[in-house]
């Protein structure tokens, strides 16, 4: 899905406060001609995903590294590991787990750096004490359910840090249900923003209970054509694709895999574009998401 108006207004402004606080205006106007220049050349045809990662190598050698998130990449795992006993127990006593651990893990799709301008601690509680009243759409569930009793391989596609726990609760929930199903989680091939890399799967325990895999990319997605081989195979041959996050939804939708898709709508593009209020769910296959321009 190439970027809309809004992603690239908003990439644009980031940009600029960035770079805010350095006193070379000169550079600065170098640097910001050089970006306007990216985004003529790759706008109409890239997703929001692939020029983010363009920009963020730009900026590099311009500037050199970029904002670094590990300590909130270190935090938000913690916080969401001394809550993991408290939610698993929600998750088991709910009429239907599977469908429980879908509401937990839309809403702990908050964690997200990049969309949210002001992630806030008291904000993901006040989401996770109401993912339980959520309301997960019946028939959409019932096909989930269906294709995983038919699939044998499954490619949990993952997003940002902390939420990468909730993950690890759904996958041990999907391995209960479908002992058959073959699960692979993917997380990003490098750092960027606060995207879950392997070190994240390896600190939050993901890895213990599902091999996982680099994408080999550092977009803040899956853009298939930067992927490596192994991942871009793995993603083609699976029988079903999970795809966590917006930044999979901008990267991967009209891509051919039909993924089913799980997040919040969090900035002002994904709540026009799905009619929804700020931080509402979305959990659907995407041939049954609305066709878009």
């Amino acid at each position: 899905m190439r970027a809309g108006s809004m992603c690239i207004s908003c990439l644009l402004a980031k940009q600029e406060k960035l770079i805010r606080p350095y006193p070379d205006e000169a550079r600065k106007s170098d640097y910001m001609h050089q970006l306007l220049g990216l985004l003529y050349q790759n706008a109409q045809s890239e997703s929001a995903p692939s020029l983010a990662e363009k920009t963020d190598r730009l900026y590099q050698e311009f500037w050199g590294l970029a904002e670094d998130f590990s300590e909130q990449k270190k935090l938000y795992n913690g916080l969401l590991l001394s809550m993991e006993d408290e939610i698993e127990q929600k998750i088991e006593s709910a009429s239907d787990p599977l469908m429980e651990c879908i509401r937990y893990v839309c809403a702990g799709n908050y964690i997200d750096f990049s969309a949210v301008e002001n992630v806030n601690k008291e904000v993901l509680a006040s989401l996770l004490e109401k993912a339980s009243l959520e309301q997960v759409p019946e028939d959409e569930f019932r096909e989930f359910r269906s294709d995983l009793k038919r699939a044998e391989t499954l490619v949990y596609l993952t997003d940002n840090c902390g939420e990468i726990v909730l993950d690890k609760l759904f996958i041990r929930h999907l391995k209960r249900e479908f002992p058959r199903l073959q699960i692979t989680a993917m997380v990003r091939g490098s750092d960027v923003l606060n995207d879950a890399t392997m070190e994240d799967a390896e600190a939050t325990g993901l890895t213990a209970l599902v091999p996982c895999i680099g994408n080999g990319s550092s977009a803040p997605g899956t853009v298939l054509k930067n992927l490596s081989s192994d991942a871009r195979r793995l993603l083609l041959d699976a029988d079903m694709i999970i795809a966590k996050g917006q930044g999979n939804f901008e990267s991967l939708y009209g891509e051919g895999l039909n993924p089913y898709y799980f997040f919040l709508c969090k900035c002002e593009l994904f709540v026009q574009r799905f009619g929804l209020k700020q931080f509402a769910p979305v959990f659907a296959r995407e041939d049954r998401i609305f066709r878009m321009n």
